[in-house]
């Protein structure tokens, strides 16, 4: 029974799980020659929507860029998708922990939709969220990847300057006797229903995977348990994106950044034996797209509240707000590959770029030491922001120490 609190009623360890994904997300890499990503998934399903309304897509030019071929079902991207969910899902459930959860204050709704709409259109844009364009781009040497994660950081600090406006956050809302209704709440017992569910949907999505391999579809029981542990990943530790960098504007607190490095330092090294080996990596254009992309992206993650990670599990736990997020990051990538060649956005930002692959920049070697390097100046920035920034504000531990003190 210690067991089972320590698997399913615990959060894991941050550094446990970030270093997990990286290991799992190079090991399919590896196995699929493709990345872990969620957002080209998300563009397709848009695609598919607007088909559904006889809405021909076919000539548009990001569609043809990402591919819309087959169904979420047949494609491993598809199942990467689903797998987060159901994996997400799968450890909610044995934890007993799904509740609908709607926002006290309604226009979180509306401020989550919004946000998810420029989230989605900065992704996809910069041609990944924060899993292609940075967790799994970064260790496929691609120096676009770089640009993002810095834009990135950009946008969440300007996303933070609005969420913590008077304006954004409302009046309060206020009710009487709050605290007692929680307390009696969390004094029921819980349902034995969820631990069944869980399983059940366990045994499920195992069969699933049962029937690729046995018919012959490798690739999409690959797909199927690369994503089924991503989502147990993400939940079980946390794994968010948006607080990575939020939090160390708000409050100084770096954990998730410094778990997120340590997950990608995993992931170059194995990644680069895989490369060396005759993997064909993925390069992106290193372009004012990615720029622009990233900054949008970071700006509407803190704006919904939570990336694409952040955003499935969230969602899977009853969450209502991340099914508008969700939503919201759907139809911002809809809208992006519209915009691609119709409003002349890759003729703008994106046209005749160079694919900058760091391995043939540096050499091999240089490659993996100078990724290596900065990630690990990375790790010791965010230790740095952390012992000497608390709150936001700038000021130095010592001194906000002798301003409490000077207080009390």
């Amino acid at each position: 029974m210690t067991l089972y609190h320590k698997i399913f009623k615990e959060y894991w360890n941050p550094y446990v799980a970030i270093g997990l994904a990286g290991l799992v997300s190079a090991l399919y890499f590896h196995f699929t020659g493709t990345v872990w990503a969620v957002t080209g998934e998300f563009t397709r399903f848009g695609g598919h929507i607007l088909q559904w309304f006889g809405i021909d897509v076919s000539s548009w030019a990001y569609f043809g860029l990402v591919g819309l071929e087959g169904t979420p079902i047949s494609r491993t991207d598809g199942w990467i998708v689903i797998g987060m969910l159901v994996g997400a899902l799968m450890m909610i459930l044995l934890s007993n922990s799904f509740k609908i959860r709607v926002p006290m204050q309604k226009r979180r709704l509306v401020q989550g939709f919004i946000g998810g709409i420029i989230a989605g259109f900065g992704a996809r844009l910069a041609l990944g969220c924060n899993l292609a364009a940075f967790f799994t781009g970064v260790p496929q040497f691609s120096f676009h990847a770089w640009i993002f994660m810095l834009t990135t950081a950009i946008g969440t600090y300007f996303g933070v300057k609005v969420v913590n406006t008077k304006w954004w956050l409302g009046k309060p809302n206020l009710q009487k006797n709050a605290g007692k209704r929680i307390m009696k709440k969390a004094a029921v017992k819980k349902s034995k229903v969820q631990p069944i569910l869980g399983l059940l949907v366990a045994c499920a999505y195992i069969g699933i995977v049962v029937y690729f391999f046995a018919s012959g579809k490798n690739l999409l029981a690959i797909g199927a348990i690369a994503g089924a542990i991503f989502g147990i990943l993400i939940e079980r530790g946390q794994i968010c994106f948006t607080s990575a960098f939020r939090d160390l504007w708000i409050s100084g607190r770096a954990v998730m950044s410094k778990a997120i490095a340590v997950g990608m330092i995993i992931s170059v090294v194995i990644t680069f034996i895989s490369i060396q080996s005759g993997a064909v990596q993925i390069i992106k254009m290193a372009a004012p797209s990615t720029v622009i992309g990233g900054l949008l992206f970071g700006f509407g993650i803190v704006l919904a509240g939570g990336c694409e990670t952040g955003m499935m599990y969230r969602a899977m736990e009853g969450q209502v707000l991340y099914w508008i997020v969700g939503l919201g990051n759907i139809i911002g990538a809809t809208v992006l590959s519209f915009g691609w060649d119709h409003l002349g956005i890759f003729n703008a930002l994106a046209a005749d770029w160079p694919k900058v692959n760091l391995i043939e920049e540096w050499g091999a070697t240089g490659a993996l030491i100078g990724t290596l390097i900065m990630l690990m100046a990375w790790f010791l920035f965010s230790s740095w922001w952390e012992k000497r920034f608390r709150y936001g504000t700038g000021i130095k531990q010592e001194k906000r120490t002798v301003l409490e003190t000077k207080e009390v």
